[in-house]
């Protein structure tokens, strides 16, 4: 990013000023409506559509220091929570900038570190009231005017026909219908199946009608009516959140499907509230995010439909695999049990051959090739090794290698290998002129499904392979689109391959504009997380800044309170009388610099979604809060009447502006105040690794050089 330290001032904190830079170039990604962002390569000319802080963090060029540490940064937070690295680079930016403000006052390093450290623990700790377990969520979802019973819609019919049936798909909504039409979904016989199919909804598909939902044809009771329906709401107002050639919403109504769908099942009360809640529970954590919302509802309905048999976790997201087709509107996303992959076109021709056909099944933990060792492999000793990669092609004992490993499928009657690593491509070959497929790359967790409803157990090498490792059941076949349109993908073509009640889940993710790929594929896995740690942490935060709010409340009040003589325990603390009163001295400019950084963070999510005008109308309306809580006598009180309500910092134009009160927004927990703590803890390891490079012995001899203007001396 060559303009990005263009400004650098070198009199100041150059870390500092490098992490604020460099923070500024995502302040677009704030909030439920990101703005996505074009990253050009001057070098190529070739550009990358981002929209999030891990891409675009990713995307930069970060040769410095600085921005080394905040690449770990952000990337330790994507590899913990998925979600919170946009909020992590904000603060980052606006509380570097705060420092450095406070550096031009003459404020002490020592004072920064300590009395901002304190503070965000005081926050902490007094945001605890806003936190919201997950039970009390879903009862307060199911009871209030959320529960799915505004819109009625008609069902569709599930009739008598084969599991080996190559057409047993659902199908979506493409164009608009009316709410009196359906969603039409192709028969089966399997329970799984069945059952699956009639929670799967399609997540474009129509906006501004009514999603169907399904029951069996066997069910003549009003489970729909009675437990689960569509709330829908139109947008009067049309909003430009980005290009209109990525835009996702062709018409300026949209429908939200809030249901959990397990309406069809026993229609009791009690449980029921339970399901509703968690199916809405993923509502409210998807902040907008409509198409990954309805997916990760059918995923959470079927897999609560297998909990209730077996007694399994209600949410398992290791049970969730994506996989992504170019060439399809986003409306034909969807959810399907089993595995979809892409092949070569060679082992289509395979593929077409085993359809309908039941297959025998082997899974490899590890490389499928000639020279793979597994991890802990001990070489031999005294053994001299002349040459270690013999060519397959030239050497015999490459032939050799290849032929025994095929003998060995044979023998076996083995159809189907799936591969945790890399497959050798002579043996690829040779397996599919023996027709068998072989498929590379898959994941442990994919192996692990296929294990427990095959009976198949893994093997690392294949000369491992017994009669009891290989599984059977598998059945494997071309993946359609809903309409029963068969996909050409040039290079590569989808297939399915499915068990009979296999837990794996398979999210198709689909789009026709190449750029948005890994985008919407992000927005998923941003969303699933969200709900796993929502239920991991079993309670929430009240959203739509709500938490934000009140800690900028708490630490204005902490900032007005009078100054008051170093205590005992601070002399103690920092070993030092002079440090101890200088943090006290400096207590209140502190403070107000840690709390620019969440009341910059209010106004901008407030302009990005489009809720104010501009930063000066945000800041008035985040005033006007404060104002109102500290008349109020208890911030906290005030901001949960108002989040009750729906009237905290709430516009007209958020994505869910149109339902009133009828949605609340909530945060994770431990990922939110995790970024908090990540982001201050990188600004102050920067600011103190700077100050002890300006400030080293060899101050005096610095200050008589003639780089003296470079530095700034404390």
């Amino acid at each position: 990013l060559p303009m990005a330290f263009r400004d650098v001032n070198a009199r100041r904190h150059i870390g500092l000023q490098q992490l604020s830079s460099l923070a500024l170039a995502g302040r677009t990604l704030l909030g439920p409506m990101k703005s996505c962002k074009f990253i050009v390569d001057e070098s190529t000319n070739q550009s990358t559509l981002i929209c999030s802080a891990v891409r675009l963090i990713e995307s930069l060029d970060l040769s410095s220091a600085a921005g080394q540490l905040l690449n770990e940064t952000i990337q330790a937070q994507n590899k913990e929570f998925k979600t919170g690295m946009s909020t992590l680079l904000f603060l980052i930016g606006a509380w570097s900038n705060a420092i450095l403000e406070c550096l031009q006052q003459n404020v002490p390093v020592s004072a920064i570190v300590s009395v901002m450290s304190e503070g965000l623990n005081s926050c902490c700790e007094r945001v605890q009231c806003l936190q919201i377990s997950i039970h009390d969520v879903n009862k307060e979802l199911c009871s209030s005017s959320v529960r799915p019973n505004a819109f009625k819609s008609k069902t569709c019919q599930i009739g008598p026909d084969s599991l080996l049936n190559p057409q047993n798909f659902p199908y979506f909504q493409k164009d608009i219908l009316a709410p009196e039409e359906v969603i039409p979904i192709n028969s089966c016989s399997h329970q799984d199946d069945c059952n699956f199919n009639k929670c799967l909804v399609s997540p474009l598909a129509g906006f501004g009608s009514i999603a169907s939902l399904v029951k069996p044809a066997s069910d003549k009771s009003t489970s729909v009516s009675s437990g689960s329906s569509v709330i829908t709401s139109s947008c009067n107002k049309q909003k430009l959140t980005h290009s209109r050639y990525f835009s996702t919403l062709g018409k300026s109504h949209f429908s939200s499907q809030q249901g959990n769908f397990q309406g069809y099942l026993s229609g009791q009360s009690a449980d029921a509230c339970e399901c509703y809640g968690l199916g809405h529970l993923a509502v409210t954590l998807s902040h907008g995010n409509q198409a990954s919302m309805k997916l990760l509802q059918s995923i959470v309905a079927y897999q609560q439909e297998r909990a209730e048999g077996s007694g399994s976790s209600q949410f398992n997201i290791a049970e969730i695999v994506t996989c992504c087709l170019l060439g399809l509107p986003e409306s034909y996303s969807c959810v399907f049990p089993g595995l979809v992959t892409l092949v070569s076109p060679e082992q289509a021709t395979v593929i077409k051959y085993f359809e309908d056909k039941p297959l025998r099944i082997l899974l490899m933990d590890g490389d499928l090739t000639e020279q793979y060792r597994h991890l802990g492999f001990n070489r031999p000793c005294n053994v001299r090794t002349i040459l270690e990669h013999p060519s397959l092609q030239e050497g015999r004992a490459g032939d050799l290698w290849l032929s025994s490993m095929l003998d060995i499928l044979i023998s076996f009657e083995v159809n189907l290998v799936l591969v945790k690593g890399n497959v050798c491509e002579n043996l690829m070959e040779r397996c599919i002129a023996n027709s068998i497929l072989v498929i590379g790359s898959v994941t442990r967790d994919v192996l692990r499904a296929f294990g427990e409803v095959t009976s198949a157990q893994p093997v690392t090498y294949l000369t491992q392979v017994n009669a009891a490792c290989v599984g059977s059941g598998a059945q494997v076949e071309l993946w359609k689109a809903c309409d029963g349109r068969a996909m050409d993908l040039g290079e590569l073509v989808p297939v399915r391959i499915k068990v009979r009640g296999i837990p794996l889940l398979t999210a198709v993710l689909t789009t026709t504009v190449p750029s948005k790929m890994q985008l919407i594929e992000d927005r998923f896995w941003t969303l699933v997380y969200r709900l796993h740690h929502a239920l991991n942490d079993e309670k929430v935060f009240l959203g739509g800044g709500a938490v934000e709010l009140l800690c900028l409340s708490h630490i204005q009040m902490l900032a007005e309170q009078p100054l008051q003589p170093a205590n005992k325990n601070a002399v103690k603390e920092f070993h030092n009388p002079w440090l101890a009163a200088s943090a006290t001295e400096y207590k209140s400019v502190v403070l107000q610099a840690l709390a620019s950084g969440w009341k910059q963070y209010l106004s901008l999510v407030l302009c990005n979604t489009a809720k104010a005008a501009s930063v000066l109308e945000a800041c008035t309306l985040v005033d006007h809060h404060l104002k109102k809580a500290a008349d109020c006598g208890s911030p906290s009180a005030y901001i949960l009447k108002e989040f009750r309500r729906g009237d905290l910092l709430r516009g007209g134009s958020g994505p869910f502006a149109d339902h009133g009160d009828s949605l609340k927004v909530y945060d994770n927990v431990t990922a939110k105040t995790e970024a908090w703590r990540r982001a201050l803890d990188l600004v102050l390891l920067v600011l103190q690794t700077d100050a002890e490079i300006i400030t080293g012995p060899k101050r005096n001899q610095l200050l008589n050089s003639h780089v003296s203007s470079e530095f700034m001396f404390l």
